[in-house]
C-alpha cells in the first residue's frame, strides 16, 4: 500500500509511465502465447477444432462481462483512493470486490450451464463442430468463478501498482498452459492425447493454477484480511461509485462482445467458404494479439495513473498521461505493424496450415492491421476514461462503433455485396476509424474529470464525488 506520507510523484513522468507498463506488456505476451498455443495446437488436430476454439474463446469473454466490470471498477476506486490517501478506503473496496466478484462467476455459471443449448444455437454454430463446441463450453463454464476471481484479483494489484504480481500469475498460467495442451492435447512429454478434450482442459488448469497464486500474494501482502472487510453501512455508501462506474463498463463489454458473437454468425453464415471463414479469422486474431494485447497494457496503466491523479485533485497531470500514452501506445505499435507486414503470409500459414484457411487468415490480418493506429488509441482512451470514471463516455461510443457501424457494415458488405469474408474484414477497419475519433474528442472536448470521486472534505454536493467512506466521517468504527 502507498502510505499518505510518502513524496509526490510525478505520475506523467516518462519513467513512470514505463515502470508501471513494460511488466504489463510483458504479461500481455504472456496472454498471446496462452491463446496462440490454444489455436496452434487446435489446428493441429483438426480444422473444425480450431474454429470451435474461436467461438468458444470469444463466448468465454462474453460470459466475463461482469467481472471485467468489477475489475474496472475497483480500479477507479483503489487508485483514486491511494492517490487521496486514503487507504482504509482502498482495503474495503479489495474485500467488497472479491466478494461480489467470486459470488457472480457462480451465478453466471449455473446460467450458463441451464442455457446452454440455447446460447450455442444463437451463436448459429455449424453442425459439424457443435459436438465440439459444446464440450469446451461446458469445461469453460466450470472455469468461471476461478476466472473471476482471477480477473478481479489481477485489477486489484495493478490498482497497488504491484505490477509484477500479476506478470508472474500470467507466466504461470501460460507455462501451465503450454504444458497441458501440448501434453495432453497432442500426447506430447510421454502424457496420453485427448485431442481437444485436452485442449479444453489445459484452460482450466492454468487459469485456477494462476487464481490460487494471486490469492496467496493477497494474504501474503496484507490486502485481504478478516478486519478489512467493510460494514453493511460502508457498503451501502461505496457501492454506488463503484456501479456507476461498473455498469456503463459492463455495458459496454456485454454489447462488444455480443456483437462480436454475432460478427461471427455474420460469418458462420456467409453464403461462402464460411467454416474456412471462421477458422481463418480464429487464426487471425491471435496474431493480431501481438499487437493488440500490448495496447491493453497501455490501457491499464492509464487507469492507474489517471485514477491516482485525479484522486489527488491533479486535472492538469491527468491530462498529460493521457497525451503522452496515446503518443506512445501509438507510435510503437504502428512500427511493430510496419514490421510485422512483411511476415503476414508465414505467421498466418503457421498458425493455420490448410490453404484455405490460410488465405482467409492473410486476409483478415492485412485489413486489421491497417487499423492499428486506431484500435490502439481507442484502447488507450478507454483505460483513460476507466481511471477517471467516465466509463459512460466509453459506454456510449464502442456500442455505438460496433452496433451502428461494425454490424450493419459487415452483413451487407459481407452478405450482400462481396458475400464473403473481406467484406466483414472491412468492416472492422472503419468502426475502428470511427470510435478512435469519437473518443480523441471527448479526451480533448469533454469534462471527463467530473466523473472522478473529488479529494475534499465535504464532497455531497460535488459532481462525480464519492461521499465521505473513512470510517470517523460515516459514524462506521474503523476495522483497518
Amino acid at each position: 500500500m502507498a502510505q499518505s506520507g510518502s513524496p509526490v510523484v510525478d505520475q506523467a513522468s516518462y519513467r513512470n509511465i514505463w515502470n508501471l507498463s513494460w511488466p504489463q506488456v510483458v504479461m500481455m505476451f504472456f496472454h498471446f502465447t496462452i491463446g496462440f498455443v490454444d489455436v496452434w495446437v487446435a489446428g493441429q488436430i483438426d480444422h473444425t477444432v480450431q474454429a470451435a476454439v474461436g467461438l468458444v474463446s470469444q463466448s468465454l469473454f462474453f460470459f466475463l462481462v461482469i467481472g471485467m466490470a468489477m475489475a474496472n471498477g475497483s480500479v477507479a476506486a483503489i487508485s483514486q483512493s491511494i492517490g487521496a490517501g486514503l487507504q482504509k478506503r482502498a482495503l474495503r473496496f479489495i474485500s467488497m470486490v472479491l466478494a461480489l466478484g467470486f459470488l457472480c462467476g457462480m451465478i453466471i455459471w449455473v446460467a450458463g450451464r441451464l442455457f446452454k443449448w440455447q446460447f450455442l444455437s444463437l451463436l448459429q454454430v455449424p453442425e459439424t463442430i457443435l459436438p465440439v463446441t459444446g464440450y469446451f463450453l461446458d469445461v469453460f463454464l466450470l472455469l468461471l468463478p476461478a476466472y473471476y476471481l482471477m480477473v478481479v484479483t489481477n485489477a486489484v494489484f495493478r490498482a497497488q501498482k504491484m505490477v509484477l504480481i500479476p506478470l508472474a500469475s500470467t507466466a504461470i498460467a501460460a507455462v501451465v498452459n503450454a504444458f497441458t495442451d501440448f501434453g495432453f492435447g497432442l500426447g506430447w512429454f510421454g502424457l496420453p492425447a485427448f485431442g481437444y478434450k485436452g485442449v479444453a482442459w489445459a484452460t482450466f488448469a492454468s487459469v485456477s493454477a494462476a487464481t490460487a497464486f494471486n490469492i496467496v500474494m493477497l494474504f501474503r501482502h496484507g490486502l485481504l484480511r478478516p478486519s478489512s472487510f467493510p460494514q453493511l453501512r460502508w457498503m451501502r455508501r461505496a457501492l454506488p461509485y463503484l456501479l456507476k462506474v461498473a455498469l456503463p463498463t459492463g455495458g459496454m463489454q456485454l454489447l462488444w462482445h455480443l456483437g462480436y458473437m454475432v460478427l461471427f454468425a455474420i460469418t458462420a453464415s456467409l453464403p461462402y467458404d464460411s467454416v474456412n471463414a471462421l477458422a481463418g479469422m480464429t487464426a487471425g486474431m491471435r496474431v493480431e494479439s501481438l499487437l493488440f494485447l500490448p495496447a491493453f497494457a497501455f490501457n491499464m496503466t492509464g487507469s492507474i495513473l489517471v485514477g491516482n491523479s485525479l484522486g489527488a485533485g491533479r486535472r492538469d497531470e491527468a491530462l498529460r498521461i493521457a497525451l503522452r500514452l496515446i503518443g506512445i501506445a501509438c507510435g510503437s505499435m504502428t512500427v511493430v505493424g510496419l514490421i510485422m507486414w512483411p511476415f503476414i503470409d508465414p505467421l498466418a500459414a503457421f498458425l493455420a496450415p490448410e490453404p484455405a484457411v490460410t488465405r482467409q487468415a492473410v486476409t483478415y490480418l492485412i485489413y486489421n492491421i491497417l487499423s492499428v493506429p486506431f484500435t490502439v488509441a481507442s484502447m488507450t482512451l478507454g483505460g483513460i476514461m476507466t481511471g477517471a470514471g467516465a466509463t459512460i463516455y466509453t459506454f456510449a461510443i464502442y456500442s455505438s462503433a460496433t452496433w451502428l457501424v461494425r454490424l450493419p457494415v459487415a452483413y451487407v458488405l459481407g452478405h450482400l455485396v462481396w458475400q464473403d469474408a473481406e467484406g466483414v474484414y472491412l468492416a472492422m477497419l472503419v468502426s475502428q476509424i470511427f470510435q478512435s475519433s469519437a473518443m480523441l474528442y471527448v479526451l480533448l472536448r469533454r469534462d471527463w474529470y467530473r466523473f472522478s470521486m473529488i479529494k475534499r472534505n465535504n464532497s455531497r454536493n460535488t459532481p462525480g464525488a464519492l461521499p465521505p467512506l473513512e470510517g470517523a466521517k460515516t459514524n462506521v468504527r474503523p476495522t483497518v
